[in-house]
């Protein structure tokens, strides 16, 4: 899908949201929120795949995108899914910050640059076993 990545992970969905948001915390970011998508419906008496999402930021550099692009804030804070497909596999996907970059026309580089960075590392922390 355009704008998105996914990678797979040697975890399960919790224990890869888990680490990502160890690795986020490492990094002096902000986790806002982490959403079992599966754990709601379950609660509703629905069936669903494990599906997590983690929102989080650094507001000094989430800030910058908004100050050149305010309708960027649309898109932040940053978004993380891990979720598992109807063969088991664990898949976490992102938005591309170069696709944000595209879709709302910033021009602070580095900001982008920085995001890259920190979301790269917060996925790998979830996929890959160290």
């Amino acid at each position: 899908m355009y704008g998105l990545k996914t990678m797979t992970s040697d975890f399960s969905v919790s224990e890869a949201v888990s680490r990502m948001a160890a690795q986020i915390e490492r990094e002096g970011w902000h986790i806002f929120v982490r959403i079992d998508h599966a754990k709601e419906a379950r609660n509703k008496g629905l069936a669903m795949r494990p599906t997590e999402l983690i929102l989080f930021e650094n507001p000094a550099i989430g800030t910058l995108l908004m100050q050149d692009r305010q309708i960027s804030a649309i898109d932040l804070p940053m978004k993380i899914l891990a979720w598992e497909d109807e063969a088991g596999k664990v898949n976490i996907t992102y938005n591309d910050p170069e696709w944000l970059k595209e879709r709302h026309g910033v021009t602070d580089n580095e900001a982008i640059k920085k995001i890259a960075q920190v979301v790269a590392g917060v996925c790998r922390a979830g996929s890959q076993k160290q």
